[in-house]
């Protein structure tokens, strides 16, 4: 049984590679996520849990991943530093203007 590869529209072959880089894509964008992600971040607290549903759940196991298998980063309490003026990055980059009265 071979099937005649002609009779199948060109579209149908557009649409397929499509499909698969997109879901190729997906999976190297969660994999890399998830190696770079600690693992105190990472849902289930087992990285190679979601290996196996990124690599096994094709499409899917991704898109979850990047939806729910992700903890945002702690927020830390540090108060935020005050306003620099224009004049005070210029000097922190550049260093102070010859000739600048002191501030």
């Amino acid at each position: 049984m071979n099937p005649d590869l002609s009779t199948i529209p060109g579209w149908v072959f557009v649409l397929a590679a499509v499909l698969a880089v997109v879901q190729i894509t997906l999976d190297v964008i969660a994999l890399v996520d998830l190696y770079r992600r600690p693992t105190e971040r990472v849902t289930l607290a087992n990285k190679w849990i979601w290996v196996a549903i990124i690599l096994l759940v094709n499409t899917l196991g991704a898109i979850c991943y990047l939806a729910i298998g992700r903890r945002p980063a702690a927020v830390a309490d540090t108060p935020a530093a005050p306003a620099a003026s224009i004049d005070d990055v210029g000097d922190a980059l550049y260093g102070p203007r010859p000739g600048a009265d002191d501030r």
